[in-house]
């Protein structure tokens, strides 16, 4: 898992992140937005624009929030990896422990 969005991107999804990503692998869930791990390249640009700090390499993680990490992997469960969020669009759906 190379980046994690955390709990500060809930219902706040300002998208900046989307928008740095040169592989596309920011998703929109219904509440926030998640980090494919096997399609993120661990290049961290969407780390520096984020205007609510919430993401963070996986290692950096803060204790209060490291079940994010979890969170964001498990979100791919079912949509797997479709290889670009702009293809995808909004899921609409969010991790149960987000929704």
């Amino acid at each position: 898992m190379p980046y994690v969005i955390t709990s500060s991107c809930v219902d706040v999804m300002d998208q900046s992140c989307v928008e740095e990503c040169p592989v596309d692998c920011i998703y929109q869930g219904g509440r926030m937005m998640y980090i494919q791990p096997e399609e993120c390249v661990e290049c961290g640009r969407c780390e520096p624009v984020c205007p609510e700090i919430s993401i963070f390499h996986h290692d950096d993680v803060p204790e209060p929030v490291q079940h994010f990490t979890r969170i964001n992997a498990e979100f791919f469960t079912v949509l797997g990896s479709p290889g670009g969020a702009r293809k995808v669009g909004s899921v609409g759906t969010d991790h149960p422990d987000v929704a």
